[in-house]
């Protein structure tokens, strides 16, 4: 009876093992069907889980060999198969599958995808980081073609009569002079002078924008191209306002040239390329942000310099500030350094200045501006306070020249003018900007702050005549000091004619004038001192304390803190505050 059990024992154990090796082995023919031809390889490792059946078979023998390959299948299979060999038969059955079926797919599918995920994101970072650390290369391949060097033979050096007034560009002739050697011996006759620059192709026929100082002077203009081709170069027209000049090239063949960029996008951070002549060292690029926009170096009346902290040196001067589009924005003019090198403040007229320049000289060889003949002052926020601006902006009239626009139109000192054609005056020196670039004898029309509210105004732009006299004031007179009163912290007396002859006073004139301002007072730190005049006290005019009292009192009323003040001296007009408290 046991031989009995015993022999259908050992009968129903090999059904199950036959039973088992036939289920994994279809699990793994199932597995290889839909996996990928490296997933079919990296599979094949887990044949050894059907290998649990003690019985030896070629297919259960074949796997050893290909375990090593596949690391984590033979870890699991053995696992499997330890458990399996000694269970009975009932839980011998779930065993195959609950062991062979993840085999195939949590071995197979993790060492595939396990394998490529390293090199991924090797190459999303090597993506990212190569247009970056690229862009200068790439740039600077393409654009070296569009500089140029400029060299120069100027004539011996004049003296301070025969220079005349000095240009926007004289304080760089002096910061160059020294490095190009044209101090002479002593006692030697002055010699000619070489001077070295950069500039940039604008156009295929061979024009070249430069500064101004750059060619000043010159006698011979030479221009060597990016391959060593020397040209002579032909001046088309300079703006010493703007230190801006356009030269002409003969080439045997299209040159390549630059494109203009807008300026007014570019802001502080942006990143710049400055490409030039440094020392003679032609085909030189520096890289830098954009430090600021819109900087006034007290150079010219429309200054509006982009500042860089790109490497600018003597011999940059004319050439190209490109962005990262490749597109110029600024024309490389000026740097501060109390040693003549570089200490990256550098600065760049902005294209938005310089391409309606250009065009103009492109055209007809010179420039023409605009003329509306008011003379302005900044808007401070005490004059905005004490006119009931809502903050410092537009540019206050401090003076209008007879028979201008501005007289004809109606203006008047005290106005202050916010917008110019459609366009915000954010900041007082952006309108003689505004005004010059338009076209004379152009309708425009003006917003003005007058009396508290916003008065809009047409006038005619004339053009701008640069030998037109200024007005003279009339001859004065020698005063005697009258008896004075106080007001404002100030001493003041009525317009007699001993004051008008003490103080040198104009024939006519009406107003308060000052015969004493006390020392470390508002009054003396705004810069008047006896013999101003004060004319008006906001836009009323006042010629006696009496009237200035009553200014005074309503200004209080209204709640002001600062009294607007017009003041005049020698012909002069402009407008100061005074703290009402003090009077």
């Amino acid at each position: 009876m046991e031989l009995l059990l015993d022999a259908g024992w050992e009968m129903v154990v090999r059904a199950f093992r036959r039973r088992e090796t036939r289920v994994a082995t279809a699990l793994l023919v199932l597995g290889l069907l839909h996996a990928s031809p490296g997933e079919a390889q990296t599979s094949t490792p887990a044949k050894p889980s059907a290998a649990q059946a003690p019985a030896p078979s070629a297919p259960a023998a074949a796997p050893p060999p290909a375990v090593p390959p596949a690391t984590p299948a033979p870890q699991a299979v053995p696992a499997s198969t330890q458990e399996a060999a000694p269970a009975p038969a009932q839980q011998a059955t779930p065993a195959p599958a609950q062991q062979a079926t993840p085999a195939p797919a949590q071995q197979a599918a993790p060492a595939d995808a396990a394998a490529p995920s390293p090199p991924a994101e090797k190459s999303a970072a090597a993506t990212s980081e190569a247009p970056f650390a690229e862009v200068f290369e790439r740039l600077a391949g393409r654009l070296v073609g569009v500089v140029v060097n400029i060299s120069t033979t100027q004539a011996p050096a004049k003296t301070a009569q025969e220079a005349g007034p000095s240009s926007p560009g004289s304080q760089l002739d002096d910061l160059f002079r020294d490095f190009f050697g044209d101090k002479g011996a002593p006692g030697q006759q002055a010699s000619r002078i070489a001077s070295l620059g950069s500039g940039f192709i604008i156009d295929p026929s061979g024009l070249i924008v430069t500064n101004a100082h750059v060619i000043a002077n010159a006698e011979q203009i030479t221009v060597t191209l990016s391959d060593d081709t020397v040209l002579q170069a032909q001046v088309i027209g300079r703006d010493s306002v703007t230190d801006l000049a356009l030269l002409k090239v003969e080439a045997k063949t299209p040159l390549p040239s630059a494109t203009w960029g807008d300026s007014s996008k570019t802001k502080v951070g942006d990143w710049v390329l400055a490409i030039g002549n440094p020392f003679g060292l032609g085909g030189t690029v520096t890289a830098g942000i954009i430090s600021a926009t819109a900087r006034d170096i007290h150079s010219g009346p429309y200054d509006d310099y982009l500042q860089t902290d790109a490497s600018i040196n003597r011999g940059n001067s004319g050439g190209p500030m490109f962005n990262l589009q490749g597109e110029v924005i600024g024309i490389n003019t000026a740097i501060y350094s109390p040693t003549g090198g570089s200490i990256g403040i550098g600065f760049a007229v902005p294209t938005a200045l310089a391409q309606p320049i250009i065009d103009q000289l492109r055209t007809s060889g010179k420039v023409e501006r605009g003329w509306i003949g008011a003379r302005i002052q900044p808007v401070t926020d005490d004059i905005a306070e004490s006119i009931g601006l809502d903050k410092a902006r537009g540019a206050l009239i401090a003076s209008i020249d007879p028979a201008s626009p501005a007289t004809q139109a109606g203006l008047k000192p005290g106005d202050v003018i916010l917008s110019y054609d459609g366009k915000p005056v954010d900041r007082s020196r952006q309108l003689p900007r505004f005004v010059a670039d338009s076209a004379p004898n152009k309708p425009v029309k003006l917003t003005l702050w007058r009396d508290s509210k916003e008065v809009e105004v047409t006038l005619t732009v004339v053009p701008y005549d640069p030998s037109r006299p200024q007005p003279q004031p009339p001859a004065p007179e020698q005063p005697k000091p009258p008896p004075t009163t106080d007001a404002l912290g100030l001493k003041l007396a009525k317009v007699s004619p001993e004051l008008r002859k003490q103080f040198s006073l104009p024939e006519g004139i009406r107003g308060l004038v000052i015969v004493e301002v006390p020392q470390n007072s508002p009054a003396s730190g705004q810069g008047l001192r006896a013999g101003d005049l004060v004319i008006a006290a906001g836009a009323t005019p006042v010629s006696s304390s009496e009237e200035l009292q009553q200014q005074v009192a309503a200004a209080k009323k209204a709640g002001r803190k600062n009294m607007l003040l017009r003041v005049e001296r020698e012909g002069n007009f402009r407008f100061i505050t005074l703290p009402i408290e003090e009077s």
